[in-house]
């Protein structure tokens, strides 16, 4: 349920692990987009990015997944989780959010950051016909499996745009993934000017010198898919 006055969202996952969530309304919104955050971190990743997403007429939902900590605030989800978690035990959470989603009538598009940007594949891959696109930021073969990641790549047929840090590793990791996406509709964006680690690369203060190139390729991708 989501409170009008605070955008808060509570969902529960399948395992019955509550996950917490912020939720960003755009009025007759074009699509949902569901925001998934970085290790160590929370919604708060999202807090300057998903208000520009609902000005352009996305409803954004950022969580709190049980994987994460307080790099750009608390993470109630781990709070309330207690213990340690993997990356991949958060699918869950992401399962939730797209569960949630679902019924909105819209499009929904996953985005995730480092390892949710793995994940997304993942989850992509095992709701065929609910997912419009993905957007992943510096994925990589994070979940504990040499080709888990790319193997559910090879399973999409929906549009996928990649970027990450314009380091040599992350761009090869991330080739590696959408190289496996079937189909042309992708779009592995290599920042010319600057691009830092995850969803990070769309926030001023951690990107300054490439965070608005990384936000033309992003909403070129966006308005080409969603009119």
């Amino acid at each position: 349920q989501a409170n009008a006055a605070t955008g808060a969202v509570t969902l529960k996952a399948a395992d019955g692990v509550s996950v917490f969530g912020t939720l960003y309304v755009a009025p007759n919104p074009r699509a949902v987009i569901l925001l998934f955050h970085q290790a160590g971190s929370s919604k708060g990743e999202y807090a300057t990015i998903a208000p520009k997403l609902a000005v352009m007429g996305y409803t954004a939902l950022a969580i709190d997944q049980r994987s994460g900590g307080d790099l750009f605030g608390p993470n109630e989800t781990a709070t309330k989780f207690g213990r340690e978690a993997s990356y991949l035990d958060a699918k869950a959470d992401l399962q939730a959010a797209l569960d949630w989603a679902t019924p909105q009538g819209k499009p929904v598009i996953l985005w995730g950051s480092s390892y949710s940007s793995a994940l997304v594949f993942l989850v992509a891959a095992e709701n065929p016909g609910k997912v419009a696109a993905l957007l992943s930021f510096s994925p990589g073969e994070y979940l504990g499996q040499p080709t888990l990641v790319k193997d559910a790549a090879a399973k999409l047929s929906v549009p996928v745009f990649v970027t990450s840090a314009k380091d040599s590793g992350e761009i090869a990791a991330a080739g590696a993934i959408i190289g496996r996406v079937p189909g042309a509709d992708k779009v592995h964006f290599v920042p010319a000017v600057a691009g830092v680690h995850g969803s990070s690369t769309l926030i001023d203060a951690r990107n300054p010198r490439g965070a608005a190139e990384n936000w033309t390729a992003m909403t070129g991708f966006l308005n080409r898919i969603v009119p």
